[in-house]
């Protein structure tokens, strides 16, 4: 019995966590949910390519050409030097004008100007700014959701005020029916009590039509269907102090240190470069001339060596270069300032708005207090026989009036927290 009761226990409240909906929850089903989630993947995928391609730089490179040519001269004795030898039995041709070559290099890089550091580190810059952007887009995604979400608390006190505002009027409109059965009350004064009733019924339906639909757009953000579940109201956890966590302002020091590695590409690019080569083909004519000028036999050949190259034209431009990206860091940097300004600027006044929500708040249940106490009066009249029925639906919708603007302040409140909290995100 006792592990029936335990059973009935785990079911009811894994059927009660289903059927209810926190905040958190939404924002992370709306992450996993959103499209954009799939960048982060296709970021590190792009990122581990260029390293690779980075690493690669120092892979021994091998190439392979062929060539044939013909041309208007070549290397040959004198006359006089190639008669004397004829004289002699000793033939000596020279260089045919066509020319074949079959080669196959290898070339090594030993130090590449630091090209292969600066295209490692402008690889992960690129791909944390990629990161830091998706980031963003995301961030931007729960203030949405975060604004469905306090919508349909919103709309969700809205019904749940109505409904007891017309039960108020249901109630009092029994109550003057009976009256009018003694022949205490007129039919007008029903009347006036019913067509209140259905006006706001009228007022309900509109709440909940736009609760539905606020419902539905929630659904397609977070991949689930909303349907009637429970939101749960959020604590209202003032945010920590510290120094701001925005998105933005890591994409903005991703950018910054991007234009910084491309800076190293530049000053790179004017280095020098040091490298080995090794290089070895099969034609004619051969590295040795004079055995080539004897016969026109393919031979075998092979050098190996090491080579400097320095291309000075890159001094030309790179002055200037470094000068572009050094602007476009202090855009960027500009372009952080206005953030953090209007950032800060918005913290403020949203700040302003919970002090006053607050205060007002204090109020707020005083207020309602008194409106129940008139609204209570007008009814113990009503019940005394004393008709008034205009009189009691202004205390009515006086007290209603009240009773919503308070729920409404504490859910504004909320709201106005969690939008200084994702201002400032801290």
């Amino acid at each position: 019995m006792k592990r029936v009761v335990i059973l009935c226990v785990w079911l009811f409240s894994v059927v009660a966590g289903h059927a209810q909906l926190s905040l958190d929850e939404c924002r992370r089903l709306a992450r996993e949910n959103y499209p954009e989630i799939r960048q982060y993947d296709l970021v590190h995928q792009t990122e581990q390519y260029n390293l690779s391609n980075a690493a690669r730089a120092w892979i021994p490179q091998l190439a392979f050409s062929a060539q044939a040519t013909w041309q208007t001269d070549a290397p040959n004795f004198p006359k006089e030097l190639t008669g004397m030898l004829a004289q002699q039995g000793l033939e000596i041709p020279g260089l045919r004008k066509d020319q074949y070559k079959v080669a196959l290099e290898l070339n090594q890089t030993i130090w590449d100007g630091g090209k292969s550091v600066a295209d490692k580190r402008i690889a992960r810059a690129e791909a944390a700014e990629q990161k830091t952007m998706t980031d963003v887009d995301l961030y931007e995604l729960e203030g949405r959701v975060d604004d469905l979400y306090f919508g349909i608390l919103l709309l969700d006190e809205r019904i749940a005020q109505t409904n007891l505002t017309l039960n108020l009027l249901r109630s009092n409109l029994e109550k003057v029916r009976a009256l009018q059965r003694n022949g205490v009350a007129m039919q007008s004064d029903a009347d006036v009590l019913e067509a209140e009733l259905l006006s706001v019924g009228q007022q309900l339906i509109q709440f909940e039509s736009s609760c539905d639909s606020y419902r539905r757009m929630l659904g397609i953000f977070i991949g689930q269907k909303v349907g009637d579940r429970k939101l749960l109201r959020p604590s209202a956890v003032q945010p920590l102090s510290g120094e701001s966590a925005r998105p933005e302002l890591a994409m903005f020091a991703a950018k910054i240190d991007r234009l910084m590695a491309q800076e190293k590409m530049v000053k790179s690019s004017s280095m020098p470069r040091l490298g080995f080569f090794a290089q070895g083909y099969y034609g004619y004519p051969g590295l040795d001339y004079m055995q080539s000028m004897m016969n026109s036999d393919w031979s075998w050949n092979a050098m190996l060596g090491v080579k400097l190259s320095w291309n000075f034209g890159a001094y030309y431009t790179q002055k200037n270069n470094l000068n572009k990206l050094r602007t476009s860091r202090q855009q960027v940097e500009v372009q952080r300032d206005v953030f953090l300004f209007n950032m800060n600027l918005q913290a403020a006044q949203e700040n302003g708005d919970i002090a006053r929500l607050r205060k007002a708040i204090a109020d707020d249940d005083r207020i309602v207090a008194l409106r129940r106490s008139v609204r209570e009066a007008a009814e113990s009249k009503l019940r005394n026989g004393i008709i008034d029925t205009h009189d009691l639906l202004s205390k009515i919708t006086d007290e209603s009036t009240a009773s919503m603007a308070r729920s409404m302040r504490e859910i504004e409140l909320l709201k106005a927290i969690y939008e200084y909290k994702h201002t400032i995100n801290r």
